[in-house]
């Protein structure tokens, strides 16, 4: 922290001489003789320790670093070693020594930058009872830690390092560099989410490496032999992907410079610049197939990795169905159908049993029959009602022609001119002579005057008359009133 808190971090209650005052008092030995003004106290300098650390992006802070950014017309607070001693009791204060050997005591060895020193086992009496709170020792803000924790892993599952479950401890400084403003904050990041059980820390040849939890795992497990198989193999396709683009750099270059030879009218130059050219695309077509082949390596890891994890599935569920069918068996299945089909059997036969039995309820039996008889008599139907009487006059003579009369009346032109055409067919076909009723027309189509053609009426009668045997006699034709109206 910065040797003074600037005016934006500070509370209002910073410009009230009499309330700063009163603040930057020490606190009393026992909490019981005031506990207003202890609580009030630490009401204030506790969250504004917190704030002004997030503020700055800082996770750990030393009591000097403290008194020096509040100090206030030249007087530090003098109650902030009492602070420190109720947050280290209430878990917000930690010693960063005590923060590391608690998740890990391999970090001791690393040599980060941390101000690792034996742990010192705090207990309540102890910091209770004592004052002294060494100045320049770090103490790390948990609540703040966890958020660069969380922070963290956000960005690394946002980034294309995401892909690879172990990542250089270089590369993620540098990709949280917002975030974790220096190495210590970065680490104490890592020893929270490793605490978390979300990553853990190897060293591999000198190299610090981190493995993050993947998609779907609840936790991390430790760096084995085929996490280091992979991350070598990333990290050589790294390095030949890096040199075959230098690679095709250099070839441009030497492109460029032959042209700018040539160019000059120095041939010989331009041509060593081709021969260098074609060595360097060489190399780099040599680059390009080993970095295939650690590509295919790769590619065939990650389907392994799938092929993985159907056949745990597949496992997983030949158990269940062992366990589902371990007192199923084809023998007890078959005693389970005979017991079902004799069940059955008997079954039916008590239903027959029982649909024999004959309850007789007693009486005069020809009595109930007779009763029968009578209900059936007097539901019989009554007799239909008589018809009328058969009439025994003749028939009139003219029936017909009334009939034909009241028919055609309400035929059309065309109807009628249909009924003649069947008509005379019909006394064609069955070669009956015409007799002077038959071929009156006038007496049978009375309505035949106004709207039928008389030239059609003409042609029937043409056809008639040529008929052998139906040749209407002459006194027929002169008396028929259609007749001569046609003509």
């Amino acid at each position: 922290m910065s040797a003074s808190a600037p005016p934006a971090e500070l509370p209002p209650e910073w410009a009230d001489d009499e309330r700063m005052a009163f603040l930057f008092s020490a606190f009393k030995l026992n909490r019981e003789v005031n506990c207003t003004d202890w609580d009030g106290k630490m009401s204030f300098w506790a969250p504004l320790i917190v704030s002004c650390c997030r503020r700055r992006g800082a996770v750990s802070v030393t009591l000097q670093e403290l008194s020096e950014s509040f100090r206030r017309n030249g007087t530090v607070p003098l109650g902030l070693p009492t602070v420190f001693q109720d947050m280290i009791r209430r878990g917000k204060l930690q010693k960063e020594s005590e923060f590391a050997a608690l998740v890990d005591p391999g970090w001791l060895s690393w040599g980060v930058g941390l101000l690792l020193v034996r742990p010192l086992k705090w207990t309540l009496t102890t910091v209770l009872g004592s004052n002294r709170v060494p100045p320049e020792e770090p103490y790390v803000v948990t609540d703040l830690v966890k958020e660069k924790a969380s922070e963290l892993l956000h960005v690394y599952r946002g980034s294309p390092a995401a892909k690879r479950t172990l990542v250089p401890f270089q590369e993620l400084r540098g990709m949280a560099a917002h975030i974790c403003p220096d190495e210590t904050t970065l680490c104490l990041a890592l020893l929270q989410l490793q605490r978390e059980k979300q990553v853990t820390v190897a060293v591999h040849e000198g190299e610090k490496i981190v493995k993050f939890t993947q998609a779907g795992q609840s936790c991390v497990s430790l760096v084995g032999e085929v996490d280091l198989g992979i991350y070598q193999l990333q990290r050589s396709e790294r390095l030949l992907g890096e040199s075959v683009e230098a690679l095709a750099q250099e070839a441009e270059r030497c492109r460029e410079e032959a042209r700018t030879l040539l160019g000059q009218g120095k041939k010989t130059q331009a041509l060593q610049c081709l021969r260098a050219r074609k060595r360097v695309e060489k190399r780099a077509d040599s680059l390009h197939a080993q970095l295939e082949t650690v590509q295919g390596i790769l590619e065939r890891i990650a389907n392994s990795h799938t092929d993985r994890l159907v056949v745990q599935a597949y496992q997983a569920g030949v158990s269940a169905l062992k366990l589902s069918l371990k007192d199923v068996t084809v023998e007890r299945a078959e005693n389970l159908v005979d017991q079902i089909q004799e069940l059955c059997d008997a079954q039916d036969e008590v239903n027959q049993t029982l649909a024999g039995l004959d309850i007789s309820m007693g009486g005069d039996t020809d009595e109930l029959e007779a009763e029968l008889r009578s209900i059936l008599e007097d539901s019989t139907p009554d007799s239909p009602p008589p018809l009328p009487e058969v009439p025994t006059k003749p028939l009139p003579s003219n029936l017909g022609k009334i009939i034909g009369q009241t028919c055609i009346t309400c035929m059309p032109d065309h109807f009628i001119y249909i009924y003649i055409y069947i008509y005379i067919y019909n006394i064609i076909l069955h070669q009956k002579p015409v007799s002077t009723s038959t071929v009156c027309f006038q007496t049978h189509f009375p309505l035949i005057k106004v709207g039928i053609d008389r030239q059609q009426i003409i042609l029937v009668f043409s056809l008639i008359a040529a008929s052998p045997g139906l040749k209407p006699s002459s006194s027929t034709l002169k008396s028929t009133p259609a007749l001569e109206a046609a003509q």
